[in-house]
């Protein structure tokens, strides 16, 4: 089931097939040839290839890995139960064994991060740690000392090339799935959701069942759209607002949450405006964990609807 989706088909399976810049390309080519894997943390948005290269340096090591979600089993028994299982077994390689713990910030800092702190401590002989978070400091600093800290930025002078070399992977991608492209619009894709290329991958998927990726993948939203949303939030119209959120789910929410932004002063009476963009700025923060897009647009609006006056 895996294999269908082009995500994991086509993931990486060595650091110099990963996209990233060459200052940390180097860095883990370096990190492999030494062969020598200490605990580690990476950090940076969602997206950019932390579970991958953390894989990646698995599979060219040659050492047993198992990958636990942070978001789905960050329960303090459950950790325990699956670590303990496979870290305190020998190695079939011979050499460690490798936890990857995905979205490590999920875990409650108050109980579960402790608790993977000792963890940590108990099977350091034979276990080795990569934790991956797209919040660093949304990680106890306990969990930050036993670890090194690698962050997956890209730096403006870096980009064109990083773009450059995700543009090829794409193309790559579709050529081989049989589906004719536009490159401009290929290009606009890259740059509407940077640096999630996770997203522009599953996109990309998502809009080929045509066997064209052509300018319908690039979702606008016109003036006269968003004139029928406000309106709704004007009229306190939940039915309408819901059926817009959900008739403009394929709209990046954080392009919604910036067009409200922008427009506020021509809608919103001057003295709702500090109550709206602190709603929208907290809304846009938990964009980035919720499962839910849809849910979390509908519940920012909802908000907003109730709290603001209107001119």
């Amino acid at each position: 089931m895996t294999d269908f989706l082009w995500v994991e088909k086509y993931r990486p399976r060595t650091i110099e097939e990963c996209v990233l810049p060459k200052r940390m390309k180097d860095t883990f080519v370096s990190i492999k040839e030494t062969g020598e894997l200490q605990n580690m943390m990476f950090t940076g948005s969602a997206g950019v290839g932390k579970t991958t290269v953390a894989r990646a340096l698995c599979n060219e090591l040659e050492l047993d890995y198992i990958i636990v979600n942070g978001s789905e089993e960050g329960n303090i028994d459950t950790l325990r139960t699956k670590i303990k299982q496979f870290a305190s077994t020998v190695s079939l390689q011979g050499g460690y064994k490798v936890v990857i713990l995905d979205e490590a910030d999920y875990l409650n800092a108050q109980s579960t991060q402790p608790a993977l702190r000792g963890f940590i401590e108990e099977f350091s002989q034979n276990c080795r740690f990569i934790l991956t978070c797209n919040f660093k400091n949304r990680i106890i600093e306990p969990l930050h000392s036993r670890c090194s800290v690698y962050d997956f930025y890209v730096a403006p002078n870096e980009q064109p090339e990083i773009l450059a070399d995700f543009m090829n992977r794409v193309s790559d991608i579709l050529t081989k799935e049989n589906i004719t492209f536009d490159k401009k619009v290929l290009a606009e894709l890259i740059m509407k959701y940077r640096p999630d290329f996770r997203r522009v991958i599953n996109e990309l998927q998502r809009y080929s069942v045509s066997g064209t990726i052509d300018t319908g993948v690039l979702a606008n939203m016109s003036d006269e759209s968003f004139n029928s949303l406000v309106s709704s939030l004007k009229d306190k119209n939940f039915k309408e607002m819901r059926k817009w959120v959900a008739s403009n789910i394929d709209l990046e929410p954080s392009v919604i949450f910036r067009k409200i932004y922008d427009t506020m002063m021509d809608n919103i009476q001057p003295k709702s405006i500090p109550q709206v963009v602190l709603i929208l700025a907290d809304y846009q923060y938990k964009n980035a964990f919720v499962a839910d897009h849809e849910l979390n647009v509908v519940a920012c609006m909802t908000e907003i609807m109730a709290s603001t006056e209107w001119k």
